[in-house]
């Protein structure tokens, strides 16, 4: 305890350009001491930004969900017009804008925005019959959200059918049958995979 109650005036000193600390004594221990102070010191200034914490929660900023918002409406006109390589083009740009939210924003809002661009996408590539494109981008959407989002479930079945991958898309399918219910597309598609698979294997 005497340790605690004694004061002792060490000669440090600061350099004025990198701020390490540095002391004239020969104390190993203070050595020791001052060298675990300036690796933190220079950890922290290293982080990226510059910053030491994330900042307090706020608002999610109005105008991004506003840019993948319109984005996402621009592609579906696009669609609409036939224009599928310009649809992409702008279903891609939202998913950049979405996926690159500062990590504070609520992720649930991320999810469901990609969720809905992947899909939409999956969709472009199915018209120009890009079928392994439309089926990564269906299982994306799927990822993001499971439930309550059957026309991706539907979209990468349909994929993986016209590939010619029939099992995959039987279990898929089935799959996606168990997380959103008797959905009719999704029932309609089971029963057609299941007669190209009875074709297929019938003599």
């Amino acid at each position: 305890m005497a340790d605690l109650d004694t004061f002792t005036l060490l000669p440090l000193k600061i350099d004025g350009k990198t701020k390490a600390i540095s002391s004239k004594t020969s104390s190993r221990a203070v050595e020791t001491e001052l060298s675990s102070l300036n690796q933190l010191h220079r950890a922290l200034i290293g982080l990226e930004g510059g910053a030491v914490v994330p900042p307090p929660p706020i608002p999610v900023n109005p105008k991004r969900t506003a840019n993948v918002n319109k984005l996402r409406d621009s592609g579906n006109n696009e669609f609409r017009k036939g224009n599928y390589a310009e649809a992409i083009r702008f279903y891609s740009l939202g998913l950049q804008m979405a996926l690159t939210r500062p990590l504070w924003e609520p992720q649930q809002l991320v999810r469901e925005e990609v969720a809905a661009l992947y899909s939409n996408r999956a969709q472009a590539h199915m018209a120009t019959q890009c079928w392994a494109e439309g089926s990564v981008d269906a299982e994306a959407s799927v990822e993001a959200r499971k439930v309550g989002n059957a026309k991706a479930w539907w979209r990468r079945g349909k994929c993986l059918m016209e590939m010619g991958r029939h099992e995959e898309a039987r279990e898929w399918v089935g799959r996606g049958l168990e997380m959103e219910g008797e959905e009719a597309e999704l029932v309609a598609l089971l029963k057609e995979v299941e007669s190209r698979v009875a074709k297929l294997g019938s003599p």
